[in-house]
């Protein structure tokens, strides 16, 4: 008996082929644009009513994807010949990425006039924008975006002017031809006296005009102004004066290739759909916008369905107090470490000219001479970065990665990379580990970061011969890192302090001593919700745990693993 073969319609095969496809990864670029595409023709083709657990899995899989996938490589996708988008529900998520993606979704979607007319008022928009350069849509369609105030900024013709009396013909020389500069000034003044008022919030904004034609425009910038954004976080309307020079912008980053004007504290809240209270925003542009403005927004969502719909709120310009505050002796800090980045640049530019002989031969004592250039250019560099972080998270200026990590693994990964410092001198760090789950809730790039820093210093103090002993503990209310200090940081009256050290250590963590290296450690160690604090000659590092206990490495209580 021969198995049941599925009708092209049939929602069974479309599951069949969804369940194939999701199935595939999309770890490298090449698979995710493969993967795009085929979730395209699958969501493209599907009714629009088709649900279930596999379609909302192929949106939700599709989303990650365009978030990742450059805008460019989406648009040239969704402009190849055979793509069909004839599903309303897909049309409307791709509406709302990025512009250029957005775009090529609005020229290439084949959608019935009921299911346009239905879709184009819950468009972005800057989608309805693009949609109006259709000349093949139905015309109830164009009507529709006619009402939302979607047009094109085209001067009109002017009318024809009543007829009056023969005058003479003027001298030849004196005609000018209907299409010149007087017909122009007709059309300019026509335009003006029939969008006066009520052009910005018609073409910009989906809402009723922002101000009567007979307001004088204002001319001061604005202390504050209210906007909205779309769910991607694109700016979709704002008060009259500001509105053409913000709708549209991006108020994050998301996604490759894409940059938002908010400070790394905001974009956080805006990725996890969070209410945003004092946020900082630094907006390019005219000057009537240009400059550091104060962001309050909060999220809303549809009352029947619960979508995330965007983002409400105010900009306003920071007072005095609050800018100085807000910048300080931080903001002082970064353009002290600008200034000195630019020539230090230079000179390792110019080094790696000489080194590497790009503009002609030259001789080996120079090249080595530039080698050495380069290579204190270099830790230049990686100390103004240690004091730019620093200064950041001292003003809170910088959020640490939250995401799940392995504290025992970065751990003895960094003793590992300190034996070949440490064995040649036989000294040791010996690493004893008790409990069970180390996981902890910072990203694995910068647990390195702090794990280095400790016990680089650390290592970098023993004297030849010297061993000291580190204590890893997990338990449910987070990880501890207790190390004994070498006699040489224990003799300090404050590890954290800038004191010149009194000798070269065998490592270094840091080019500016083990006290700066402490306390940028400290500040990564309570940036991430915990703290480093010495105590009867012992360094202390606590961390809070995961809420999910990390699988993997399990420990019994007093067995000891030596590292270093």
């Amino acid at each position: 008996m021969h198995p049941p073969r599925h009708a092209a319609g049939d929602p069974m095969l479309f599951d069949d082929r969804l369940a194939t496809v999701l199935r595939s990864g999309a770890a490298g670029e090449q698979a995710a644009r493969t993967q795009f595409r085929q979730l395209l023709d699958l969501l493209g083709s599907m009714p629009a009513e088709a649900t279930g657990p596999l379609v909302d899995a192929a949106y939700r899989r599709l989303g990650e994807i365009g978030e990742n996938l450059a805008a460019a490589e989406q648009s040239r996708i969704l402009r190849e010949p055979g793509l069909r988008l004839r599903n309303p529900r897909l049309v409307g998520q791709l509406a709302q990425g990025e512009p250029q993606a957005s775009a090529a979704a609005m020229a290439t979607a084949r959608l019935s006039e009921d299911e346009w007319n239905a879709l184009i008022p819950e468009l972005p928009m800057t989608a309805r924008g693009f949609l109006r350069h259709r000349r093949d849509l139905p015309e109830t369609a164009k009507q529709t975006l006619a009402r939302l105030g979607v047009g094109d900024l085209v001067l009109p013709w002017p009318e024809p002017a009543p007829e009056e009396p023969e005058q003479p013909a003027p001298a030849p020389a004196a005609e000018a031809p209907a299409s010149g500069i007087g017909a122009l000034v007709k059309r300019i003044e026509a335009f003006r006296k029939e969008r006066e008022g009520s052009w910005a919030a018609a073409v910009i904004a989906p809402r009723p005009p922002l101000q009567d034609s007979a307001t004088p425009a204002r001319t001061e910038p604005p202390r504050a102004f209210d906007f909205s954004t779309d769910a991607a976080g694109t700016i979709d309307w704002a008060e009259a004066p500001v509105a053409p020079l913000l709708v549209g912008l991006r108020l994050a980053a998301r996604g490759s290739g894409v940059s938002g004007f908010c400070d790394a504290a905001t974009e956080l809240a805006l990725r996890r759909r969070l209410p945003v209270r004092g946020g900082r925003a630094d907006v390019p542009g005219a000057p009537l916008v240009a400059g550091t403005w104060s962001i309050d927004a909060a999220p809303y969502f549809e009352e029947q369905t619960g979508t995330f719909r965007g983002y409400r709120g105010r900009m306003r310009r920071p007072l005095p107090a609050e800018q100085a505050s807000a910048d300080g002796a931080s903001g002082r800090m970064r353009e002290v470490l600008h200034e000195l980045r630019t020539p230090v640049n230079a000179i390792q530019g110019f080094a790696e000219i000489i080194q590497q002989q790009l503009f002609g031969p030259a001789p080996n004592a120079y090249r080595a001479l530039a080698a050495a250039v380069g290579v204190d250019a270099a830790r230049l560099l990686a100390g103004f970065d240690e004091l730019d972080r620093l200064s950041r998270l001292a003003t809170d200026a910088l959020e640490l990665s939250d995401e799940s990590c392995n504290f025992l693994l970065v751990v003895e990964r960094t003793l590992r990379r300190l034996e070949g410092v440490t064995r040649p001198r036989s000294a040791r760090l010996r690493l004893l580990t008790s409990g069970e789950s180390f996981a902890v809730r910072l990203g694995e790039e910068d647990s390195a970061l702090l794990a280095w820093r400790l016990l680089a210093s650390l290592a970098g103090a023993l004297a030849p011969g010297e061993t000291i002993e580190l204590a890893l503990r997990g338990s449910e209310a987070g990880i501890e890192l207790e190390a004994e200090l070498p006699a040489g940081l224990a003799a300090e009256e404050d590890l954290f302090s800038g004191s010149p050290q009194s000798r070269t250590p065998a490592i270094s963590a840091g080019m500016f001593g083990s006290g700066f290296t402490f306390r940028l450690a400290r500040a990564e160690a309570e940036a991430a919700g915990g703290a480093l604090t010495v105590r009867d000659g012992k360094a202390i590092l606590t961390l809070p745990h995961l809420t999910v206990a990390a699988p993997g490495h399990s420990h019994a209580e007093g067995n000891g693993s030596a590292a270093a």
